[in-house]
Order: structure tokens, then sequence, then C-alpha cells
């Protein structure tokens, strides 16, 4: 399955936006960059279905956009006035060439879910590899109110317990791509985040 960050070039504060082409053409979040529907067209002409890992602004700032110009499904765990299916904790989706299971990681947002595959980890803002905090394993911050440490954790856990050995690709929504032992990754944000310390400063 290949994997193409469509907002690599942005400008301007976005979240990651993966396009994965294959059998199942299928966007992870639309960011927040003018312009992302021309960068998915130099990929594909066929978009089948954008899935959500949550609706912050700059995860769905252009979803608008992204949805007008294909004919594409729309998956979100929390209503929207252009979803055509619900995701559910235990639900499986496929993205590109690979079936995802659905995994509700809340903390960083009420409505965050985790995508994982047999290889392939979208984690969204509950984990990602580096960002302006830490290198090789942070998490989404917690400090705005409706946001909880506490179940950012438990979420952190509860994807370590559904997560193949197998996987090898992490694909956050910063940062950047991570390819190698994304379990080890992935427990390094946890005992970061069980600190308990500030993230930011």
């Amino acid at each position: 399955m290949d994997v193409h960050n469509v907002t690599e070039e942005a400008e301007t504060f976005t979240s990651n936006a993966y396009l994965a082409t294959g059998e199942r053409p299928t966007l992870v979040d639309a960011g927040a960059m003018s312009g992302v529907v021309d960068v998915i067209r130099e990929r594909t002409d066929e978009l089948d279905a954008v899935v959500l890992t949550h609706q912050h602004g700059d995860h769905v700032a252009e979803l608008g956009a992204v949805l007008e110009a294909f004919d594409a499904d729309l998956y979100a765990y929390a209503e929207h006035p252009r979803r055509t299916a619900a995701l559910e904790d235990g639900d499986t989706v496929d993205i590109g060439d690979e079936s995802f299971e659905v995994v509700y990681t809340p903390g960083h947002a009420d409505d965050h879910v985790s995508l994982v595959s047999e290889t392939s980890l979208f984690s969204g803002d509950v984990v990602v590899h580096d960002d302006g905090a830490f290198e090789y394993g942070s998490f989404g911050r917690t400090d705005n109110p409706g946001q909880s440490r506490e179940r950012l954790i438990e979420s952190v856990r509860g994807l370590l317990d559904r997560m193949p050995a197998s996987v090898e690709d992490m694909y956050s929504g910063h940062g950047g791509v991570f390819h190698g032992d994304v379990r080890d990754v992935v427990e390094t944000a946890l005992s970061r985040a069980e600190k308990r310390e500030p993230k930011y400063d």
C-alpha cells in the first residue's frame, strides 16, 4: 500500500493528510492546506473514502473541498453533516489495499479513533513519532478544555493491547512518518504521558 502525505508541502498549520492508493483510494484526514485537492489529483482521479481520526479544525478544514471534488464516502466517529458511515470501536474499514480495525482512542479529542492493520497504524494525534515537544514517541496535547491526559493514557494502553507486533509503519497526524519498531515508539510515548508532566512549557 502506497501512502502519501498530501499536506507535506503546506506553508500554514495543518495536520498531516494521508492518501492511501491501491484498490480503494482513501484519504485519512483532510487537513487544512488550501489546494489539497490538486495534490490528491496528482496521485489519483478517484477517491472512494475519507476517514477522519477526529474533527479538530486542522484535520477537517479542507474536508468540504475534498468532498465537493470527489464522490467519496465520509467515515467519522462523531456526527458530521456529510457523514455517510459512522465509525465504532471494533469496526473494520478498508483503506488502500489493507483492512484496518477502528480503535477508539479519546483523550486528545472525544471523537478520536486510531486505525490499525497488520502492518500499519494511522494514529491521528493520540501518538506521534516526533513533534515540537519530543522526538521518538510523543502524544497529543491534553491541556485544552475537554481534553484529558488520563483518558489519553488509557487510550494508548488500549492501542498497544490491540496493535499487532507486525505493525512497522506509523502515520500520525503531525510530525514525520515512522518505519520500524512502531510498538517501541508507542511505548515510549506512553511512558512520557504517564509522567503527567506538562507537554509544553
